[in-house]
């Protein structure tokens, strides 16, 4: 998801997923606001990690949705935000990116014969197409969407939607907070820029009750689905797990014909080595940790170590989309 205003969205470091059609600006502060948490992240001129804080937040304050107010104790929010900033020092009118929780975005992957080369025209087919497959209005969606080659010809299109309303809610909170939102994406779209590999590679992010499935393969996004897990925490079980991850592999294999190489998992913490055994029996390939795959690799600097020491993949892939 992307500056929706504008509907860009371009990351040099993972151009092989994702290629929007203008640049998208690079702020200074990165505000991510998940259900359990806000975290801010600040970077230097040259792109290193300055400094990041994180406060928790209630387990009711925030109810992830595409369609309902996500908002539900507004205090909260705002002062966890404030704590944050004034453990940064950060100063008012900053601009600032804001990463949102994976279900208030809608991504869909649709191929098309014939595409558009007018953005206006492709803005109203898009619409057209996906009014019926949101639950909200045409006039209430926000939509950004990126071109990629489709290897039985015509061309693929992946479209990320949200309704106005809910990213507004969003935007007026970093406003309380005296800052200026101008790139909004989701985290599990940012923290894609985690993955370094040409084979066909699913990754599953759990944030809160929040399992998001994407596959990747030779640089395009073939496969995304957002679910509800059934339990989160240590009532999730490795069963549970694989029935919805199931959906998306089924999707590829039919859609792709051929079979997914490798599965990178974010949110499980120390629990995957409980859950690598199932995975990799049932879906026969190698499971590991997107945040530890991208550390070994050497793909994330020293000065964002802590990062993923707190397990922020949403931050560390904004900061390699970023450059």
């Amino acid at each position: 998801m992307a500056k929706f205003r504008q509907g860009i969205y371009k990351s040099e470091m993972v151009r092989r997923l994702v290629r929007w059609l203008d640049a998208m600006p690079h702020p200074p502060l990165a505000i991510e606001i998940a259900p359990e948490r806000i975290s801010l992240v600040r970077w230097s001129r040259k792109g290193s990690v300055e400094g990041v804080a994180v406060e928790p937040l209630p387990l009711s304050a925030i109810a992830p949705s595409a369609v309902d107010a996500n908002i539900a104790d507004l205090p909260a929010v705002q002062k966890a935000l404030a704590n944050v900033c004034k453990r940064l020092e950060v100063r008012e009118d900053h601009d600032v990116t804001l990463l949102l929780p994976d279900p208030v975005v809608r991504v869909f992957v649709q191929r098309f014969e014939e595409f558009p080369r007018s953005r206006q025209e492709a803005l109203a087919l898009l619409r057209w197409k996906l009014k019926k497959s949101v639950p909200f209005g045409v006039q209430e969606m926000l939509l950004s969407y990126l071109r990629q080659p489709s290897p039985e010809g015509g061309v693929n299109v992946v479209t990320a939607v949200a309704r106005l309303s809910i990213v507004r809610e969003y935007e007026d909170v970093a406003r309380t907070a005296k800052l200026r939102p101008g790139v909004v994406l989701s985290s599990s779209i940012a923290a894609v820029a985690l993955l370094q590999e040409d084979r066909p590679t699913l990754i599953a992010r759990i944030a809160g009750r929040a399992l998001t499935t994407s596959i990747v393969r030779g640089g395009m996004l073939r496969g995304y689905r957002c679910t509800e897990l059934p339990a989160h925490g240590g009532a999730l079980t490795p069963k549970m797990l694989l029935e919805e991850i199931f959906p998306v592999v089924a999707y590829y294999q039919d859609t792709w014909r051929e079979e997914i190489r490798s599965l990178q998992v974010a949110g499980l913490d120390k629990r995957l080595r409980e859950f690598a055994p199932h995975l990799e029996k049932e879906l026969h390939c190698p499971v590991t940790s997107l945040l530890e795959t991208a550390v070994s690799s050497g793909r994330i600097p020293e000065h964002a170590r802590s990062l993923a020491e707190r397990e922020l993949e949403g931050m560390l892939g904004w900061m390699l989309h970023r450059g």
